[in-house]
C-alpha cells in the first residue's frame, strides 16, 4: 500500500486476501483448502469462468477449456451462463480436481485463515513500516 501511495496512487486494491478470513463466506472449504496451499505458480489466467480474463486457480477445468484440443470459451456473459449450473454442482459437492475460484498472483502469501481484523493490523503496521523507511531514505524521519 504504501509503495503504491508513495507513487501517486489515491488508493489500492485489496481483493484476493480477504478469500481466506474466518469471516469469509467462502461455501466450500476445499476452495479454502487449496488456497491456503496454492504458491502463486497454481494461478492461470483463463476464460473459463466467465468468458472474461480472469486469474483463478488453476485446475482440471481451467486447463480442459483453456486445451487448444478443448470447445474455446464463449464472450462474456455467454461462458458464465453455460458453466454456473457445472460450476455450482462442482462447489457443492467438492470435486477436488475442478474446485476452484478466481484468485490473484497474492494467493502465494495466503497461508492461514486469518481474522479480518488480524488482516488490517498486518496491514496497518507494514504501512507503518513501509512510510517510517521511506521517510528515513528521504531525510523526514519521524514524520508519518
Amino acid at each position: 500500500m504504501a509503495a503504491a501511495l508513495s507513487l501517486g496512487a489515491q488508493g489500492v486494491w485489496l481483493g484476493s486476501l480477504w478469500l481466506t478470513t474466518t469471516e469469509a463466506d467462502m461455501h466450500s472449504p476445499g476452495v479454502t483448502r487449496k488456497l491456503l496451499a496454492a504458491g502463486s505458480g497454481d494461478t492461470v489466467r483463463s476464460r473459463a469462468l466467465t468468458g472474461k480474463p480472469a486469474r483463478q486457480l488453476r485446475t482440471e477445468w481451467t486447463d480442459a477449456w483453456d486445451d487448444a484440443d478443448g470447445p474455446g470459451t464463449l464472450p462474456m456473459p455467454l461462458q458464465g451462463l453455460l458453466v454456473a449450473d457445472a460450476v455450482s454442482r462442482i462447489q457443492k459437492y467438492e470435486i477436488e480436481p475442478l474446485l476452484g475460484t478466481p484468485v490473484g498472483q497474492i494467493v502465494g502469501r495466503m497461508n492461514s485463515e486469518r481474522s479480518v481484523q488480524a488482516v488490517f493490523d498486518d496491514l496497518t503496521h507494514g504501512f507503518e513500516q513501509a512510510v517510517d523507511r521511506i521517510n528515513r531514505i528521504a531525510g523526514r524521519s519521524g514524520q508519518s
